[in-house]
């Protein structure tokens, strides 16, 4: 999509060595997000597919810098996490169309998932509309089953200087193992 309006991208990686315990291996999450410029921001507008189109996009450009920042294969991913901020021109419905529109056959949750699936699954997400350098908490879960305990955790972001009020941060989180020392005996499953 040559005409993608992506005005920044940022990645970084959280490494968790200790949780109560020093881990047999680090825990990390890679997120990834991108700046975008909001085309319907401060006008209303029922046809969303627009929004749409770049969140099919974002979901697979991001998700892959992911899985690359982490340097493992697909299979290795375990949890998947995304998330949305509106500037203040805008509406929630338009994170939300970035987001979840198309779903199951298109959108970012398809081309997000369409590599490191095992199974159909729905990526855990979260929006809101904020003003520059807002905060989200971006919930993730397994990447087969959302609320399998283990797995469930999140992280809070933000993008100094973003969002303007014209503005969309898109973000996705992975992980490469299960919350740390995730123990909780009845919903664990064979990773942990």
């Amino acid at each position: 999509m040559a005409n993608i309006p992506i005005l920044k991208m940022m990645t970084w990686i959280e490494e968790t060595f200790v949780e109560g315990l020093i881990l047999d291996k680090p825990s990390r999450k890679a997120v990834v997000m991108a700046v975008i410029k909001n085309s319907m921001a401060d006008r209303y507008k029922d046809d969303l597919g627009e929004l749409a189109a770049i969140g099919h996009y974002l979901g697979g450009v991001l998700s892959a810098k992911a899985k690359d920042a982490l340097g493992i294969e697909w299979a290795v991913v375990e949890g998947l996490g995304s998330g949305c901020i509106v500037g203040e021109d805008g509406e929630i419905e338009q994170g939300a169309a970035v987001l979840y529109s198309e779903y199951p056959n298109a959108g970012f949750g398809k081309s997000f998932r369409q590599q490191n699936i095992e199974r159909h699954n729905d990526v855990m997400g979260n929006v809101k509309v904020g003003s520059m350098n807002e905060s989200l908490d971006i919930l993730i879960g397994y990447k087969s089953d959302a609320f399998l305990c283990s797995h469930r955790d999140s992280i809070t972001v933000n993008f100094p200087g973003a969002p303007r009020r014209d503005e969309m941060v898109v973000v996705v989180v992975i992980t490469d193992s299960p919350r740390p020392n995730a123990r909780i005996k009845d919903l664990r499953n064979k990773h942990v």
